[in-house]
């Protein structure tokens, strides 16, 4: 086997020759030649008739393939070519010049031959005079001259002054003819100059501490950057305490503590692009027989039912109780690391058991007797949403989600996620990557609630521009803004040949670009904006932006998925649409890190006349700035702000604003608007926004302000809870300072606005005002609702009594009453008992009922939870749910109310399950007409069966499965009852065990079906003739309803009749 590649070389050689001696009549002009006498040339010299080209050219080397035979000598061009190669004779040669190996000429030696420059040489021996055989010849050829490029230059330098680069190098094309050489003169090269230099960032804040006197404590920071920082300084109300008498470095450690060494500690972590500050941590140092905990509770009102208190006294309250959500000090203090060993709270230690006289029932309540330091959970920060398109309101279906550079996972086919905060996070930063490539990169901040709660995120995602073709050897210009009635706020300027392959080398194809601009003027586009316009200043502190426009740049080659770069490319902005004094000279471009979520100082601007608008007289101003496009990077236009305040704002459960019913977990924004008229600001754009979580004293939220001109800076406040849309408080005719909760005359400096205060007909989902920074000397600004930008805790811990914005819950008509009480906003305030209403603290099960109502107008229906079929709660009440019934907008006379029922299942001790004993019953004169059917026959499928049937009621010992809307039943499970509560009212009111719905869709899914009918006008009410005499109004049921039942069982009983021969 090894002799047979040189066997193959062989036989396609003796083919080539074949060839070439079967060839007698060539196709193409054969020059035949009669040797005679003649003189001899020496190596190397040519014939004289072969030298006379006009065309330049020269010749090969000389090639002798084959050697005289029984039929003659042949050197074929097919032969040479496979012998020597391709390259080492032309495609076409212009002649063939053949002397024996003595260097004659055939016509010297007297032979005749044969020779075609396309073909080669041969000489056959019957052609040749008597006793003559041919000769051995070699052959060369006569080829033109090509342009041939030159040796390739040096490499020049590596572009940019850090990061990755790229090198090129150039050749000439000395032509003698002036062609051009097939290829190209310039080559590039990736290249690598040192890292560059990347402003650190805080991956992990220190942590508030309680310690007694005596104790160690230890507080951790960390930063990541380019070079990773290693320099870190700590400061103690904002003191920088010494680096050599504290040895520290990341971490901070202080032994035997003393009173006086308690406050406010934070961390500064450098490098060579520059500082980044942490948060700010609080150490207590309690002193000797100092308590951490209190053991009288505070004070906690609830509401109880509107029939346990006195008639037309209002509603009543009761004070259960509550302990401090405050740390405790560990037993043996800290060890030298990050992180205590186990966390201890200030919790309930004791309760108490009450009874409330109600009319006609006893209520039964657990109150907290006693506070105590105990073990408790690490609060876990939970945000769910759903990311849907700005334009359509369609899904972001199976999208890629980035927590900073780490994948976390992907949204759903409905676009729904959910994540859990790490520890030790301030700043959640989230990207979700669209795989169709349809949806700009969505980068975004969530606000999270840091004591556990969950909270829900409508997240918008903006469609890309439609792709413009450009041609990359031409100059492009692409304008940024396309308002209606509006000139563009400046362009995107790319030179010939700015476009590059990731590789470096130059594009000069056809370029398929997407530049899509986030258009501050049109209000709309705020709620997609990517990030939150924040970036670290020269102290490492965050500091707020504003913007004019931001644009996200996507450059590929055509027809294909390529990603292209450009660079430089000059970003002019028109300098006329920037009003704002000084904002022209302050202008810059900025570049968003999608890890951070910060922006990026990417360049500054420069004026430029425009020539084209000299030409025409005009006075029109353009600044000028270049970026390199590298990556998958927003742009942002924005100048930093430096006039901040902060802005007070909380949730109520209804519009009479209780105190006690304040609403934590509610999304609170603030748009900044530019400006009111009548200011030289942008009219009718906004320039940044912030979202806050309310807690259990509101939400501060920073926006800009003046205290010179109060309608310098106005915003647009809204609110949401889970989807639903707060209202604020009205304005109408004119704003009521006890009504929107801000004294006169701050008030009216503020210009309080509603959205519907000159339209009614406009939705009541938010408000405006202008942003009046309080002054100093007037006492009726001095207690809120806008606080200067250095009083954030004051702002913070300001009573319910000082002024603030309201907003209230649309969805107020419900009521909640647990006998254990709970505070769904704070999971540390769970306390274990087998009458809990969540009987585990890292699982929260929600469960509801969709009940339809066929009446004429809306009503309550109460939900009454008790012990089924557990031996130590059976027959105690759990609780009670209070929902009004909704309208549905398809249906007149339909209405359909999503109920709350306790979920059955493992109590508090976790030995036995206990199936609640639920009794449904609507407020109104009612009778129950339909149950669903199959949610009747999982029902009597899985005994015991529920008491007495009445028919003013439903009741069930509720299923242990997790029934879907096919039933009626609606059941979520999360680490959050908030949230697991507002995604299963979201599923109830859509009738799907998968969809979302504000709208009330009565006739979908459905559990049980109530027919009501207004009383005689002095006839109390079925639920009032329920709580004052039930024996009586039963048999007034039971006589109403006798020959409806007995016609439903007319009907139903051959159907159950079947059934039941069916299933025997």
């Amino acid at each position: 086997m090894a002799s047979a590649p040189p066997l193959l070389c062989l036989l396609v050689a003796a083919a080539h020759l074949a060839g070439a001696r079967a060839t007698t009549t060539p196709e193409e002009p054969t020059a035949t030649a009669w040797g005679l006498e003649g003189p001899s040339l020496s190596p190397g010299q040519p014939s004289p008739a072969l030298e006379d080209w006009e065309e330049a050219s020269e010749w090969t080397s000389w090639f002798n393939v084959d050697h005289p035979g029984g039929d003659g000598d042949f050197e074929s061009l097919a032969a040479i070519r496979f012998y020597y190669g391709p390259a080492r004779v032309c495609p076409r040669p212009l002649a063939l010049e053949a002397r024996t190996t003595d260097w004659a000429l055939p016509s010297t030696v007297g032979e005749r031959v044969h020779l075609n420059p396309t073909r080669g040489f041969w000489c056959l021996n019957r052609e040749q005079p008597r006793g003559r055989r041919c000769s051995n010849y070699h052959v060369r050829f006569r080829c033109p001259l090509e342009a041939t490029w030159g040796a390739w230059g040096p490499w020049g330098p590596c572009s940019g002054s850090c990061g990755p680069g790229r090198r090129l190098r150039r050749r000439r094309c000395p032509s003698p003819t002036g062609d051009a050489c097939p290829g190209r003169p310039l080559e590039a090269q990736k290249c690598v100059r040192p890292t560059c230099p990347e402003k650190p960032y805080l991956v992990k804040h220190p942590e508030s501490r309680v310690r007694e006197a005596g104790q160690n404590v230890t507080f951790c920071c960390k930063a990541s950057g380019t070079p990773v920082p290693k320099k870190y300084s700590w400061f103690h109300n904002g003191t920088l305490l010494d680096r050599r008498e504290h040895r520290y470095g990341a971490h901070l450690e202080l032994r035997g503590l003393r009173p006086d060494q308690a406050g406010t500690y934070h961390c500064k972590a450098w490098n060579d692009a520059g500082t980044v500050r942490s948060g700010t941590a609080w150490l207590t140092v309690l002193g000797p027989g100092q308590p951490a905990c209190n053991p009288q509770p505070q004070e906690h009102l609830i509401k109880l039912p509107d029939d346990c208190g006195q008639p037309g006294s209002g509603p009543t309250y009761l004070n259960v109780g509550l302990c401090p959500d405050t740390l405790c000090p560990s037993p043996a203090g800290s060890s030298p690391r990050c992180g205590d060993a186990g966390s201890r709270c200030c919790s309930v230690r004791r309760l108490e058991s009450r009874e409330i006289h109600c009319s006609n029932y006893v209520l039964p309540v657990k109150v907290v007797a006693e506070c105590g330091c105990q073990k408790c959970l690490p609060p876990r920060g939970l945000v769910r949403g759903r990311v849907v398109a700005t334009d359509s309101g369609e899904p972001l279906r199976f999208a890629q989600i980035l927590l900073g550079q780490e994948p976390i996972g992907f949204t759903s086919y409905q676009g729904d996620f959910t994540i859990e905060v790490p520890p030790s996070t301030q700043r959640l930063v989230v990207t979700f990557l669209d795989p169709s490539g349809e949806f700009m990169d969505t980068v975004t901040v969530l606000p999270f609630d840091p004591r556990g709660g969950g909270v829900y995120h409508d997240v918008k995602a903006m469609r890309k521009k439609a792709p413009v073709i450009l041609d990359a050897g031409e100059s492009n210009r692409i304008p940024l803004g396309e308002m209606q009635d509006e000139a563009p706020l400046g362009e995107l300027v790319l030179p010939p040949g700015a476009f590059r392959r990731a590789d470096g080398e130059p594009y000069t194809g056809a370029v398929e670009a997407r530049v899509t601009f986030v258009d501050p003027r049109d209000l709309s586009s705020a709620a997609a904006a990517p990030s939150d316009l924040r970036f670290v200043d020269s102290d490492g502190e965050l500091a707020p932006l504003r913007t004019y426009g931001m644009f996200s740049v996507d450059l590929r080659a055509a027809g294909s998925a390529e990603q292209l770069q450009a660079g430089p490319v000059a970003v002019r902005v028109d300098a006329g649409q920037i009003r704002m004094a000084g904002h022209v000279e302050a202008l810059r471009l900025w570049s968003l890190n999608p890890d951070t979520g910060l922006w990026e100082e990417e360049s500054g601007f420069q004026p430029e006349r425009s020539a084209a608008a000299r030409a025409r007289r005009e006075e029109r101003v353009f600044l000028v700035g270049n970026v390199e496009i590298r990556e998958r990077r927003l742009f942002n236009l924005d100048v930093p702000e430096r006039r901040r305040c902060f802005v007070k704002v909380r949730a109520y459960a209804n519009d009479k604003f209780t105190p006690n019913e304040q609403v934590e977990g509610v999304v609170v924004t603030l748009v900044n608007l530019e400006p009111a008229p009548g200011f030289s600001a942008n009219p009718r754009a906004w320039g940044r926004f912030d979202s806050a979580v309310t807690g259990p004293n509101g939400a501060c939220l920073p926006a800009f302000c003046d205290e010179a001109r109060p309608d310098a800076y106005t915003a647009l406040v809204t609110a949401s809870l889970g989807g639903e849309e707060l209202e604020p408080a009205p304005s109408r005719p004119r704003p009521r300072a006890a009504t929107v909760g801000v004294a006169q005359p701050y008030l009216e400096r503020l210009a309080y606005r509603r959205t519907d205060h000159d339209d009614p007909a406009l939705k009541r989902n938010g408000f405006r005002i202008n942003l009046a920074k309080p002054r100093p000397g007037e006492p009726a600004e001095a207690k809120g609702p806008v606080y200067p930008w250095r009083s954030l805790r004051e702002c913070q811990e300001a009573p319910v009594t000082a002024s603030h914005f309201r907003f209230a819950r649309v969805e107020a008509d419900k009521y909640e009453y647990n006998v254990v009480p709970f505070r769904e906003g704070a999971p540390a305030s769970w306390t274990g008992d087998v009458l809990a209403w969540w009987p585990n603290p890292q699982e929260f099960r929600a469960c509801f009922l969709k009940v339809q109502i066929q009446g004429p107008q809306e009503y309550m229906v109460r939900s009454h939870n008790a012990g089924g079929s557990h031996p130590r709660t059976q027959g105690q009440l759990y609780g009670l749910r209070d929902a009004r019934s909704v309208r549905d907008p398809e249906r007149p006379g339909t209405t359909a109310a999503c109920v709350e029922f306790k979920c059955s299942g493992m109590l508090f001790d976790q030995r036995q399950v206990d199936r609640t004993l639920v009794t449904i019953m609507p407020q109104g004169s009612c009778r129950r007409v339909a149950i669903n059917g199959l949610l009747r026959d999982y029902l009597a499928r899985h005994p015991p069966a529920a008491p007495a049937d009445d028919p003013a009621a439903f009741s069930m010992l509720a299923p242990l499965d997790p029934l879907g809307h096919n039933y009626g039943v609606y059941t979520v499970t999360d680490q959050s009852p908030r949230l697991a509560k507002e995604i299963a009212i979201g599923r109830c009111f859509d009738g799907s065990s998968d969809g979302f719905s504000r709208e009330m869709k009565a006739e979908a899914g459905t559990a049980v079906t109530f027919q009501c009918r207004e009383p005689p006008a002095g006839r109390p009410s079925l639920f009032q003739r329920l709580l004052e005499s039930p024996a009586t109004a039963l048999g007034d049921i039971r006589r109403e309803m006798g020959q409806v039942a007995r016609a439903q069982a007319q009907s139903t009983g051959p159907l159950r009749t079947r059934r039941g021969r069916a299933q025997q």
